[in-house]
């Protein structure tokens, strides 16, 4: 048996993707992966990495002129193992690998940017592509999953660490501008599971002093009481009322963003706590300069307000 069939066997089974439906029965065997020692051309693995990366960027940029289907792509894929040190990072590592670094985000379920550190063995997909699990976790996962539904793909399963994995695996993928800054900057998911946006970012006049001013957020209204969450990770790093923004709340998170939460008529979290994306944290209220039950959110980073709606993620509807 020829090598490249020896190191395709890392995939037992793929089957053709139906977006409403996942075949049963789908199983997967764990001969182990083909490891790469050093990202370097003088290492097998990594050498043959390299061919198999081109050959698949080839068939998929060829595929319109020649008819090769998507499964036939699929069937070609190869997964590498490959653990990187404290030097790698996920960019950089892409680059390297010539693999878009959104194919390593999503086969490896990286939730955002981070450093690579600690990840453990890191999986190469030999086919560029977005997979999407078939049981999203994350919030990055929840977005794919949500604006990909109606995309066809690839089911395939891998066993990694003694569990099995399916994913719908879309050859040539990559992230759209949406995805790619919402994992860029650790998307932050909407505070509110239902809400009506009352006002947006931007230019306004203050509907308590008739003043014209910049709004620094947005305000979404919802009944008194309604759960407040976490936009994403982070410390709690003040808890205070004042006479404008009422009870509120705010959130030390990454690359210098913080969030702030207003208007709330009870805090639920403490300061100095250390919370999770989606974690309850307050509720609804109209505390401070306020003419009705709504939250008032914001975002800021380096300490300048940015428009939230440009880095929310919807996990909800409106």
């Amino acid at each position: 048996m020829k090598r490249n069939q020896v190191l395709r066997l890392t995939i037992f089974m793929i089957f053709l993707y139906a977006p409403t439906r996942i075949p049963a029965g789908v199983e997967s065997m764990d001969p182990g992966f083909p490891k790469i020692s050093r990202l370097d051309p003088s290492d097998p693995g990594f050498k043959q990495y390299l061919t198999d990366v081109e050959t698949a960027r080839r068939r998929i940029f060829n595929r319109e002129q020649t008819g090769e289907s998507s499964l036939s792509i699929a069937k070609a894929l190869t997964v590498y193992a490959y653990t990187p040190s404290g030097a790698d990072d996920l960019l950089s590592l892409a680059a390297r690998c010539t693999i878009s670094y959104a194919s390593l985000v999503t086969l490896n379920r990286i939730a955002h940017s981070t450093s690579l550190e600690h990840h453990g063995p890191l999986l190469l997909p030999s086919a560029p592509g977005l997979f999407i699990p078939d049981e999203p976790q994350s919030d990055l996962e929840q977005l794919l999953a949500s604006t990909r539904m109606n995309e066809p793909g690839i089911a395939i399963t891998l066993n990694r660490r003694g569990l099995k994995e399916r994913f719908r695996f879309i050859p040539g993928a990559d992230f759209n501008p949406t995805e790619r800054t919402f994992f860029l900057h650790r998307g932050f998911r909407y505070p509110l599971r239902r809400y009506r946006l009352t006002s947006a970012f931007g230019m306004r006049v203050n509907p308590v002093t008739g003043v014209l001013r910049n709004h620094n957020g947005l305000d979404l209204a919802a009944p008194m009481g309604t759960e407040v969450y976490a936009a994403q990770d982070g410390m709690v790093t003040e808890i205070g009322e004042d006479r404008i923004y009422g009870k509120y709340i705010i959130i030390r998170h990454g690359n210098n963003w913080v969030s702030l939460y207003g208007h709330l008529s009870k805090i639920d979290t403490a300061l100095r706590k250390q919370v999770g994306s989606g974690t309850l944290i307050g509720r609804v209220g109209s505390t401070g300069q306020s003419t009705g039950p709504h939250l008032h959110f914001e975002l800021r980073q380096n300490g300048k307000a940015q428009d939230p709606d440009k880095y929310l993620f919807q996990e909800g509807s409106r």
